[in-house]
């Protein structure tokens, strides 16, 4: 039987200021029926420019200018407008990386996700309705008879990515693609969604591209990959080949990049750590020479330091209004030159803890010292010193950069405010802060739309170190960025914590950034702190039954990690966290393997555990010890009889 989809010699190009360049050139595969093709890099590789292009669709200023593209029998490139319309959505279907943009907040999920189907007379609503449903039920959404009837505020991010695929899969396309689904998830909700994916594929005998830049993400789901670099084609193969026998080196590279951030089950990346092999790739250097080797800096563990904490946080509470509590009762410490990780899911307040820290939310309740000093809670209260030496890096750059400024607009702006520097020491200060971040002086005249996301967010570093800071509060720095380039911001993260002494604060969703650069781990859960301690404690052995399972979600980078995680997706489901505040349970109870009758009727205390760690249960460290089974790389078995008891 013939191949679904059959590509050759596809060449993009885009058009600027000095004439047409390529985007993609020569790039050639084929998809057999009921396969899974991936297509890896990182950014800028062309990976969504190839899949848009199996929609005979090319982005504004862009153009196919040459090859086949055959779904078939047809060759989508010299279709019509009227067939190309025929085609989109019904015989190929897409599932973008933000369903949060796709959809329509104004309209009933139910309705959204028939639309396509009723607009082409495919069937009836009532038909559309319940074939819908069948697919909620498919795809593992809660509810799935009454979920429809939300609108899209109303459910959470991992379930409108499946109602994006349920949408897409309403008209039995013959090839589906995935565009970074998962990218922005946290781990659980990750495992949630990609799961439902992978076996709603399987169960259709669905054939599909899944685009991403994440290897053990798509160990999971993919039967072949294609690696793509600087718009070509570097290496095709089997899922277990690539992972295992790469050919080409920047194959070889990708799986570098990851290696620093797998799960440290038998701790592989202590020991790299400590050896100084970490390999990392910068993104504005020749392949030939990208990875290089780096001594990642590590305190000494149980190292005492006689000064007070660089901040102290202590019982603080805070939230949006008193109808909407965020972080309840969260106590931490940042000594100089250490890096603190606060880990937790989407909406545990990791984020809200870092805008109480650096004054653009005031606290509710709780103390605030810097240096053993009180820290006002606003920004209007504090003085330039206090300003200047607490920054905060925003997730998204995009959005964190003016678009209009130069780059050396952005950066000089800290020196005058700062540091009241003249003209002249201000572009001396620039050149040595893009120094720093190991970004080109050519950039000094670009704004931030010309960047790559590598290159804005090293920018948006260089203007938080503009200010000489002692804490950078860095909030989900990485997340957006492809593996390459988000391990080069971690070593750099690293470099300059050796070189300038600077604390950090490292806020994420994902435990194995975080392993690379923190020494101390905070767990966050629904605003409260579940598990607090050495780094190397937190992440080789979780305590607390919730830092147990971020650790089990964390994808490996082998096939079939997947199918032993069932257990994972029926604790999401049993229920959602208590309010933070809420003082008359455990606020893990609904999600807990392990609970009992005293977790449903009171708040469990603070236990200081042998290892170093602070946990928030009722069972002792022996108890959890005996009890949990959740491990990264284990079968979950005991949870599931837990959780049917």
């Amino acid at each position: 039987m013939a191949p679904l989809v059959e590509v050759s010699g596809l060449h993009v190009t885009a058009t600027g200021e000095s004439g047409e360049s390529d985007i993609v050139r020569d790039i050639g595969f084929s998809i057999e029926r009921g396969e899974v093709l991936a297509l890896i890099g990182e950014s800028g590789s062309g990976k969504t420019t190839i899949a848009l292009s199996l929609l005979a669709y090319a982005r504004h200023g862009c153009r196919i200018a040459g090859g086949s593209v055959r779904i078939g029998s047809d060759e989508v490139t010299a279709m019509s407008s009227g067939e190309l319309s025929q085609l989109r959505g019904r015989r190929v279907a897409y599932v973008a990386q933000s369903a949060a943009a796709a959809f329509n907040p104004s309209l009933r999920l139910m309705d959204q996700v028939t639309e396509g189907v009723r607009m082409r007379r495919l069937m009836s609503r009532a038909a559309a309705e319940a074939k819908a449903r069948d697919l909620f039920r498919a795809l593992a959404l809660p509810d799935p008879d009454r979920i429809g009837a939300r609108y899209p505020h109303q459910v959470s991010g991992g379930q409108l990515q499946r109602l994006m695929a349920a949408m897409a899969l309403m008209t039995d396309p013959e090839l589906v693609i995935f565009d970074e689904p998962t990218t922005a998830l946290d781990v659980t909700t990750q495992v949630e969604v990609l799961r439902a994916f992978r076996e709603a594929v399987r169960e259709r005998h669905t054939t599909a591209v899944y685009v991403s830049h994440d290897l053990a993400v798509v160990a999971q789901i993919a039967d072949r990959i294609v690696v793509l670099r600087d718009g070509t084609v570097r290496e095709v193969g089997s899922t277990p080949q690539i992972l295992s026998q790469p050919a080409d080196l920047y194959t070889r590279e990708l799986l570098a990049a990851r290696n620093l951030l797998l799960p440290n089950a038998v701790g592989e990346v202590s020991a790299q750590r400590t050896e100084g092999s970490c390999r990392v790739v910068d993104e504005d250097h020749d392949p030939s020479v990208a990875v290089r080797r780096r001594h990642l800096p590590t305190l000494s563990r149980g190292e005492e330091r006689p000064q007070p904490p660089l901040l102290e946080v202590r019982g603080l509470t805070a939230g949006y209004g008193p109808s909407t509590p965020v972080l309840s009762d969260v106590s931490l410490k940042i000594r100089a030159g250490s890096a603190l990780g606060v880990i937790g899911e989407s909406g545990s307040g990791k984020s809200t803890l870092a805008r109480v820290i650096a004054g653009l939310l005031p606290a509710a309740a709780g103390t605030l010292m810097l240096d053993g000093v009180a820290l006002a809670p606003s920004l209007e209260a504090r003085g330039l010193e206090e300003l200047r030496r607490i920054q905060i890096v925003f997730q998204a750059a995009d959005t964190a950069l003016n678009p209009s400024h130069s780059v050396e607009r952005i950066l000089s702006r800290p020196l005058a405010f700062y540091h009241r520097l003249s003209r002249g020491e201000q572009r001396r200060r620039v050149r040595r802060l893009l120094d720093l971040v190991k970004l080109p002086m050519a950039l000094l005249d670009r704004r931030p739309g010309e960047l790559s996301g590598g290159q804005k967010q090293r920018v948006n570093l260089a203007r938080a170190l503009a200010a000489e800071p002692a804490l950078i509060l860095c909030d989900e720095v990485t997340s957006s960025l492809d593996t390459v380039v988000g391990a080069a911001i971690l070593e750099l993260l690293a470099e300059l914590r050796r070189e300038l002494g600077l604390a950090l604060m490292f806020i994420s969703h994902d435990l194995a950034t975080v392993r690379a650069v923190c020494d101390e781990v905070m767990i966050l859960y629904a605003g409260q702190v579940m598990e607090r301690g050495p780094g190397h404690a937190v992440m080789q052995a979780p305590q607390h039954p919730y830092a147990d399972l971020l650790a089990a979600s964390m994808p490996e980078l082998r096939p079939g990690w997947l199918d032993g995680i069932d257990a994972v997706r029926l604790a999401e489901a049993r229920g959602e966290a208590a309010r933070p505040g809420q003082s008359d349970r455990c606020a893990f109870v609904a999600r807990c393997p392990v609970r009992d009758e005293q977790c449903l009727t009171e708040a469990p205390p603070i236990r200081r555990f042998a290892k170093g760690s602070n946990v928030r249960c009722h069972r002792t460290e022996q108890e959890l010890l005996a009890q949990q089974s959740v491990r990264p790389g284990d079968a979950i078995v005991v949870p599931l009889r837990r959780l049917n008891q």
